[in-house]
């Protein structure tokens, strides 16, 4: 998301961020990026008053869980800007591969996974609601196109944008080999996907690794750890709970390896994308590398298999010329991949083909034209339901 705003005002774009979400210690200082903040309510007309006040040229949607909550209110105050959403990654696919891994069904394949969902029509739809949906993985491209039958004309591949690394600077700036310790695995603990791979950790991995590996700590990070991520913390094995990271490039730059074996989720992965940045090479699944590397070499091993992400994650750790030869990699991937100036050229030149003619492109999405003429009666009369109801209990109170 910050990469996105930043992209919006190198064009001179004035930003208003609104929010629900209560104020947190670990939210980014957006004031100090001359980004002002604005709280906003759920299921409340004042926001109403509030965006048509602002009148904005374009509206961006954190989710699509955001997008359904106030892309009504947008049409009906402000019918002429341009709907943005950014999905994060596909709810709807890593909802599925969830559900195969609770049914006993892993590794999968496409043909394991229930697709036609509750959540896949809400969030289907909202793509199908706004102009341009910006989809952080390839394979969720075509999971849209090939499963949902979307048009590609409102879908926009765009993976994270970095800035190109001067390969001899970060052999200066980053620890080497000897000088680094430990395993790293780093990631909110409220995020399904990283508490079974923390959980994949404890009971099955690491006790493995250790065995081998006597003296090796894995140290696990992530914001909001709640008691039963507190309860694993065992320092006479090994396995450390740590909670909050300060910063993650920082932290994740005194490690000699990051362990990530996620067994299920969508999109691209920032905590191996922040592993890459601090020179650290990963152990990941097919999964946790899907849309990552294209053809380039993965920094590091991708192994489904427990017994091969233990036997990988024992030769990363032990093995100083494989360590060097994979920690290379990360070079190819970030400055060709995630190459900023490409990725952020690519996200302007559609935006402006959009912003040229939105009527026309809008009348290119037949179905979304018209999602966005019954979403408008049905989210609007459910929306003023719920407000009301919190009104006769807010007096009751």
């Amino acid at each position: 998301m910050l990469q996105l705003l930043a992209v919006f005002q190198q064009q001179d774009y004035d930003i208003t961020y609104a929010s629900p979400a209560l104020l947190s210690d670990h939210m980014a200082d957006l004031s100090s990026l001359d980004i002002r903040q604005q709280a906003i309510e759920l299921n409340n007309s004042r926001f109403d008053e509030f965006v048509k006040s602002l009148n904005p040229d374009v509206v961006l949607f954190d989710r699509f869980m955001m997008e359904e909550q106030f892309s009504w209110r947008v049409d009906k105050e402000c019918p002429n800007a341009i709907k943005l959403l950014e999905t994060v990654d596909l709810h709807c696919l890593r909802d599925a591969r969830q559900t195969a891994l609770k049914n006993n069904i892993y590794p999968y394949e496409m043909q394991d996974l229930e697709f036609h969902t509750d959540i896949a029509i809400r969030e289907v739809a909202s793509i199908l609601r706004c102009d341009l949906s910006f989809i952080i993985s390839e394979v969720e491209v075509e999971v849209l196109k090939k499963q949902y039958k979307v048009n590609e004309d409102i879908l926009l591949y765009l993976p994270f944008m970095y800035d190109v690394l001067d390969e001899q600077l970060c052999k200066e700036k980053w620890p080497k080999y000897n000088e680094r310790e430990h395993f790293v695995t780093i990631g909110n603990f409220r995020h399904a996907p990283n508490w079974d791979s923390v959980l994949y950790l404890k009971n099955t991995l690491w006790p493995l690794i250790r065995k081998k590996i006597k003296n090796a700590e894995l140290h696990i990070y992530g914001s909001y750890p709640p008691k039963k991520a507190q309860q694993l913390h065992n320092p006479k094995q090994g396995f450390h709970i740590k909670g909050w990271a300060e910063n993650a490039l920082e932290t994740l730059s005194q490690y000699r390896v990051c362990l990530s074996p996620l067994r299920f989720g969508a999109g691209m992965k920032g905590k191996l994308a922040d592993a890459m940045l601090s020179g650290t090479p990963s152990i990941t699944t097919s999964i946790g590398a899907e849309s990552m590397y294209a053809e380039y070499a993965w920094p590091g091993f991708i192994v489904d298999n427990e017994n091969s992400i233990v036997d990988a994650a024992i030769e990363l750790y032990t093995e100083e010329n494989v360590w060097q030869k994979k920690q290379k990699n990360i070079f190819s991937i970030i400055n060709n991949l995630f190459k900023k100036q490409q990725n952020e050229e690519k996200l302007l030149k559609r935006f402006n083909e959009i912003e040229k003619n939105v009527e026309k492109h809008r009348n290119n999405n037949f179905s979304g034209k018209m999602l966005r003429h019954h979403t408008l009666k049905s989210a609007m009369y459910m929306s003023q339901w719920i407000e009301e109801k919190n009104k006769v209990k807010s007096k009751e109170e």
